[in-house]
């Protein structure tokens, strides 16, 4: 099963929080079926990116478009309606509520059809098994894989993860990050927000380096050097 193509763009896009002006006129795409990756150092903007798009940030300005449809200033029920779904960096689950219920969330939030609760069973195993566990009894990993499964279950165009890896295990990381292609089969553009430069341009079609607010460095990962995306990566242009 696959979705129509379509392209999440983001134009001259500024976040500001009060007087703190986060992001500074970012200008990225991606494309469904493809893994885009954004990487940047600790404070480089790059969460508040992702929450300009879910409708989360502070002031937005500039144009975010899905397909031919604009999303900035919708608010966040209306975006995820629209096909964009947000693994959040902490997760935030409901502690108290079993795996079950809160994979449920995504189904009563988003659009129909996609993924089944089954299928999401297949692909996270340790969730069939821990169903009727308390979230907060999980560990890290399988609390991510939660928050995964109900981003998938509101059957999003595009799937945007932050910083999913952050302090698990790199065991469990691989697990996640093989999960990734086979999203991607079923036409769901994956955008991976990620401080591990290696672990995000292996597994990504397209990379944009964020440097304090603003692009710095963007291509195929697989046609810019190491060097060059470790200079912009860290501001020396040297």
């Amino acid at each position: 099963m696959t979705m129509q193509s379509s392209v999440l763009r983001l134009a001259d896009v500024h976040v500001h929080y009060g007087k703190f002006h986060a992001v500074h006129g970012v200008t990225i795409q991606a494309r469904s079926g493809e893994i885009t990756s954004i990487i940047g150092a600790n404070g480089a903007g790059k969460s508040s990116t992702l929450k300009a798009i879910i409708g989360q940030a502070g002031t937005v300005s500039g144009s975010i478009r899905l397909g031919s449809e604009e999303l900035a200033g919708r608010t966040t029920r209306e975006v995820i309606r629209k096909g964009i779904a947000l693994v959040p960096e902490g997760r935030w689950l409901f502690p108290t509520l079993s795996v079950e219920e809160n994979l449920s969330i995504g189904t009563q939030v988003g659009r129909p059809g996609g993924p089944t609760m089954s299928e999401i069973f297949d692909w996270f195993p340790v969730l069939g098994e821990r169903r009727s566990q308390a979230a907060r009894e999980l560990s890290g990993g399988q609390q991510q894989m939660v928050a995964i499964g109900r981003a998938l279950l509101t059957n999003p165009k595009f799937l945007l993860c932050d910083e999913i890896s952050l302090g698990l295990a790199p065991i469990v990381v691989n697990q996640l990050y093989e999960l990734f292609p086979r999203i991607c089969e079923r036409g769901i553009g994956v955008v991976v927000v990620e401080q591990d430069i290696a672990r995000s341009l292996a597994v990504a079609s397209r990379f944009y380096c964020f440097l304090e607010g603003r692009v710095t460095l963007t291509g195929d990962p697989n046609s810019v050097s190491r060097e060059s995306v470790v200079k912009h990566y860290f501001g020396s242009r040297a």
